[in-house]
């Protein structure tokens, strides 16, 4: 498997002494791979022999491998792949490849003078050229797609980069069966099957990132990473209180073992530029202290009247080889924004229509403004005991501050009438500060056991949330029209919202505290067939509290406390995987989740949390020795102990009614998705959803839709093609993201499906310097984003038309 991160200093297989040494004792085997990219082939032939093959992006970017056919061992494929490229292959002493620059044999460097850390880094993507991953970590470890049994996904580096996608939102947006909404504050929402993802990990380490006392407000660059991990369906074995429909791991960017820089330069639609600076490499002569660091700066208008946006984002991190079993990770990162932004959209007619206006129409004033800056330190530890043994820690500190003053338009009731009146203008100040940590250690082994092929895993994590927020608002109603909206009105801070009339402020906390053991038994009970069962013990803790300032006066009302505790929360997992062949699998999988709930019974007892149960069973491959990763899954998750009213007990809950724990949620569907090198030279990512959500009892709402904004059909494809013989120098992109409709908030309109067609067309100018234009929505497609639509308001165009040009240099040391 292709790994950029890891650092060998093995000894040079072009040497006399490999050649007629370890090379002639190797095993043949039988290859028949066509002429490729090198990426490719040399990723194939690692596959194949169950390798890990490590190097850096730029060496092997615009290069070309010839078919390899015939009998040979792992090495004499891997230096046939490597002929007349000026690259050499090197060997660690666990039998594992690395990619350099050639160098004299003079300089060769001693067989095990150290060994690879093959721990997750086996599952980079950078510099792998591929669509296809050949591993994933979210699940503890490092196993293949096709180990797991569940839906599981991976955005390779490449494909970020080929699609431009740049922050999470966009990203979510193009991964099989997810949904990044727009919610009512300037984030990010991920949904599932029909359910929220609020815990996001960071290598691995969940913390919690969709939790603040008004909205959503959480954001994410995507230039620290390497690949964005999915895995669908109930995850509270991985964290807990997880989330119905799944968990999404961000996977950092690491130190590279040879120098590498690469610089970016971007223009594009609505004065949009960047800037970015990416260089890594060995810091010390043995190459044991590795570092990078990424600078990026990015500014823009938009398509919308008065929005602009600007970001200054900073990564640094070090791995140091301790000794050649022992590996220290740290890593710190900063982005600050700021913008201008529009908030909660466009409201609607009072019968659900969207409004007949362009889409550059902003709702906001002159004065709207919004700064979000985030700054995350992150550590991990790993010792290798053996080749099958090894121990990690890891821990992530994110500190995060949002303070915003802006201007919403809404309407008065239930939507606008037909002449655009009814319009309410919304002023509001926000000042929120979080901090997030998370910590996770585990021990993973594999062992021979009563003839059986074993792995377990033990492990704990801990996270912890706490918050001190404040928002100030005030709704002015006015006889103005939606078609000729104020934007100059008299701007607004914290102390001039308390001094209007029906001004009101709110300042909040929480404390939220989750601490959990979990362990997994992996157990090959035949050549074919293997059990995986696991499970989790959590303990959980949150404690609210908030007041209110009244209007003129400032008088503050403490409110209540509200808390909610669970204690040894047993969460269950079961899993079976059987080969059929090398190259396909079926599966079957059970899992639970709980979710704490606050709401309260008739008793004055918290009612007891919301219990889910996952099924799923599916097909998976991993074809083309492994270039290529399909599946096809069929899932149900049915949910129950939801909060329903009960209304037999009156107005007994401070004045309203008290709740039982009676509500049930069914979500079910199927999965279909391919990612790889499908032909020569051309990689695919195709995903497929059908996923329905229902309430089956509720005494509001039994029988309807459950998730109103998770579409019924969902597909996300995109491809790129590199051209052959003399055209080989060029590349081209395309794709396109559809969905069917969905419902608006009250569930009384559609907001209609769409169509999103891109492409992309690079050229490599010459060894060092590449030239793209990425082009989106190339139709010029007039649509409504996913979001928390409503008829008065949260109502968001999707981008029009737009185009960015890119010029990357990546110097040959």
């Amino acid at each position: 498997m292709l790994n950029p991160w890891s650092h060998a200093l093995p000894v040079a297989v072009a040497m006399a002494s490999l050649a007629t040494g370890a090379a002639a004792q190797e095993q043949l085997l039988s290859f028949n791979l066509p002429a490729a990219s090198l990426a490719s082939s040399l990723n194939a032939i690692a596959s194949q022999s169950g390798r890990i093959v490590s190097l850096d992006p730029a060496l092997v970017q615009g290069k070309q491998a010839p078919a390899i056919a015939g009998r040979m061992s792992a090495v004499q494929a891997m230096q046939k792949a490597l002929a007349g490229s000026g690259l050499q292959l090197l060997v660690t002493d666990q039998g594992n490849f690395s990619v350099l620059p050639s160098i004299d044999a003079g300089d060769a460097l001693e067989l095990g003078a150290t060994s690879i850390n093959d721990s997750g880094l086996g599952a980079t993507t950078e510099g792998s050229g591929s669509y296809a991953a050949r591993a994933i970590t979210i699940g503890k470890g490092t196993h293949t797609l096709k180990e797991i049994p569940q839906s599981v996904s991976v955005m390779t580096r490449k494909q970020m980069d080929d699609q431009d996608i740049v922050d999470l939102k966009d990203a979510v947006n193009r991964t099989t069966g997810l949904v990044g909404l727009q919610g009512v504050g300037p984030g990010l929402i991920i949904y599932s099957r029909g359910f929220q993802i609020d815990d996001w990990q960071y290598d691995g380490v969940p913390i919690p990132r969709n939790t603040y006392s008004l909205g959503n407000w959480a954001t994410q660059d995507l230039i620290f990473f390497d690949r964005m991990e999915v895995l669908r369906g109930a995850s509270g074995l991985l964290q807990g209180t997880g989330s119905p429909g799944g968990a999404v791991n961000l996977v950092r960017k690491r130190g590279q073992s040879t120098p590498t820089v690469t610089v970016t330069g971007k223009a594009g639609s609505w004065d949009h530029y960047g800037l970015q600076l990416d260089a890594g490499g060995p810091l010390n002569d043995a190459g044991t202290v590795r570092g990078r660091f990424v600078a990026d700066e990015d500014q823009s208008d938009s398509f919308i009247d008065y929005e602009w946006s600007k970001t200054h984002s900073l990564y640094g991190a070090l791995d140091f080889d301790l000794r050649e079993d022992t590996t220290l990770g740290l890593a710190v990162s900063r982005s600050d924004a700021e913008s201008r932004p529009m908030l909660r959209g466009l409201p609607r007619y009072i019968d659900g229509s969207p409004l007949d206006v362009p889409r550059s129409t902003f709702t906001g004033s002159r004065w709207n403004h919004s700064e979000i800056d985030v700054t995350t330190l992150y550590a991990d530890l790993e010792h290798r005991f053996n080749d099958d043994w090894k121990f990690r820690v890891a821990g992530v500190r994110m500190s995060e501050t949002n303070t915003s003053a802006h201007q919403r338009v809404q309407s008065t009731g239930d939507g606008l009438e037909f002449d655009g009146s009814g319009v309410t203008y919304a002023d509001w100040v926000t000042d929120f500060d979080s901090t997030k940590v998370g910590v996770d250690m585990n021990v993973v082994g594999s062992f021979q056991g009563l003839g059986l092929e074993q792995e377990i895993t033990l492990g704990g994590n801990y996270s912890k949330l706490t918050t001190d927020d404040l928002f100030a608002r005030t709704f002015n109603a006015s006889d103005d029209n939606v078609f000729d909206i104020d934007h100059h009105r008299p701007d607004i801070d914290y102390d001039s919202l308390l001094a209007k009339p029906g001004g009101r402020g709110t300042g909040s906390a929480y404390d939220v505290r989750q601490k959990g053991l979990y362990g997994s038994w992996r157990v090959k009970l035949a050549e074919p067939l293997t059990l995986i069962l696991g499970t989790r013990v959590s303990w959980f803790e949150q404690t609210y509290d908030s007041t209110n300032y009244a209007a003129i006066t400032h008088a503050a009302t403490v409110n209540a406390p509200s808390t909610m505790t669970e204690s040894g929360e047993v969460t269950p997992y079961a899993g079976i995987v059987y080969d059929l062949s090398r190259e396909w699998a079926v599966y079957a999988s059970y899992t639970d989740v709980f979710v704490p709930q606050s709401e309260r019974d008739a008793s004055g007892s918290v009612l007891k949390p919301i219990i889910g149960s996952n099924y799923e069973t599916g097909i998976k491959g991993e074809l083309f020795d492994g270039r290529v990763n399909t599946s096809l899954a069929v899932f149900r998750f049915d949910q129950e102990n939801r909060a329903t009213q009960d209304l037999a007990s009156g107005f007994a809950c401070d004045d309203w009614y008290c709740s039982t724990a009676s509500g049930k949620v069914r979500s079910q569907g199927i999965e279909a998705e391919i990612s790889g090198e499908v032909l020569s030279g051309l990689q695919l990512f195709a995903g497929y959803t059908y996923n329905t959500t229902k309430y089956l009892d509720d005494p509001e709402n039994e029988g309807k839709t459950f998730s109103t904004w998770t579409p019924k059909h969902m597909l996300r494809v995109w491809s790129d093609y590199q051209l052959p013989g003399d055209w080989s120098k060029v590349s081209a992109g395309l794709g396109f993201t559809a969905q069917s409709h969905t419902l608006g908030y009250e569930s009384t309109y559609d907001v209609a499906g769409y169509a999103v067609w891109d492409a992309r067309l690079a050229y490599q100018l010459t060894p060092e310097v590449s030239l793209a234009v990425n082009g989106k929505n190339l139709f010029d497609k007039r649509y409504y984003v996913a979001a928390y639509n409503q008829l008065s308001g949260n109502n968001n165009f999707g981008e029009p038309r737009n185009f960015m040009f890119s010029v990357k240099y990546t110097p040959q040391f």
